[in-house]
């Protein structure tokens, strides 16, 4: 007689998660998957389920989408699934000590950082934008702080120095689920020892707001190159252009000088603009209520000329 499958509980909701859902289902019988509500998508805002959510029912598992998880409803709900574990992978919303005790072993999380850098809701934005060279995944043990809880396991990676952060998060998702697939039997079985955090190496990763990508020209160029890649695709690092808002889309640091800000070329060759150090070549860029274009197209079309001032209020 074959030995049971250990009881297992998945939340998470967007792309990132998929592959952990996916590796979970080979280590573990899932009895619940628990994603966000269906949220609007896309121009016609038409209400859409969620990557996880999707799988999951390809897989064939129960999906729970609980509008609060602060009512004890969820935590007696999750209880009666008699799990051993409950793995958390971007699910976006904060459990109760109540949901975290569910489980027999409690809850661990994959953290898309290498911890105690980078705590919070958007790691993968702030590596990036703070020109962080490496990060990874974390697999830990849940506690009632924020991603405060004891390191069980991680893995690393390079950040390359174009790379967006939709592109780290697809280089970083299968590293997720390779703890799971690795980690996780060693974590039931006793074998994983918890490792603490040291809170005075810890950094914090809020949650993005539209100020974040405000550009400011007296900042280094390739300090605002990360911006740029950090805030894709949004809130999308900003400026204005005579007063119309200007997403800067792809970037390229370059060795040219003038005052922050200011326009030093726009011809067929691209489009240049002056920092507080060095200067960012416009790659491709998008004005309020028109098309992204490359650069030269827009110093064409003369939406950006030589001489003027990004981000001037007046």
């Amino acid at each position: 007689m074959s030995e049971a499958r250990p009881r297992a509980l998945f939340f998470g909701t967007p792309e990132i998660a998929v592959g952990a859902l996916d590796a979970l289902t080979e280590r573990c019988d899932v009895a619940l998957v628990l994603c966000q509500p269906d949220k609007p998508v896309g121009r016609a805002q038409k209400i859409e389920p969620g990557p996880v959510k999707r799988r999951a029912l390809e897989l064939g598992l129960a999906v729970h989408q609980p509008a609060k998880v602060r009512v004890p409803e969820l935590a007696a709900l999750l209880r009666e699934a008699r799990a051993d574990v409950a793995v958390v992978f971007a699910y976006g919303r904060i459990l109760t000590p109540e949901v975290l005790r569910a489980p027999r072993l409690g809850c661990v999380n994959l953290h898309a950082s290498l911890l105690p850098r980078y705590r919070g809701a958007a790691p993968i934005n702030w590596a990036i934008a703070r020109g962080e060279k490496e990060t990874g995944v974390c697999l830990m043990q849940m506690d009632e702080g924020l991603d405060t809880g004891p390191v069980l396991a991680r893995r690393a990676l390079p950040i390359g120095p174009d790379e967006t952060a939709p592109e780290l998060a697809r280089r970083l998702a299968p590293l997720g689920a390779e703890l799971v697939r690795e980690e996780l039997p060693r974590l039931l079985a006793g074998e994983l020892s918890p490792v603490p955090q040291d809170d005075a190496l810890a950094t914090l990763a809020p949650i993005l707001t539209r100020a974040d990508g405000l550009v400011d020209w007296s900042r280094d160029a390739v300090d605002l190159h990360d911006l740029v890649r950090a805030m894709i695709p949004w809130p999308g690092a900003h400026t204005t252009l005579r007063g119309r808002a200007l997403k800067l889309l792809t970037t390229r640091p370059v060795d040219a000088h003038g005052a922050p800000g200011e326009v030093l070329r726009a011809d067929k060759a691209g489009v240049v603009v002056a920092c507080g150090a060095g200067a960012l070549e416009l790659v491709t860029a998008q004005l309020e209520g028109r098309k992204a274009l490359a650069g030269r197209e827009l110093a064409a079309g003369r939406a950006i000329t030589q001489g003027d001032l990004l981000g001037a209020t007046a």
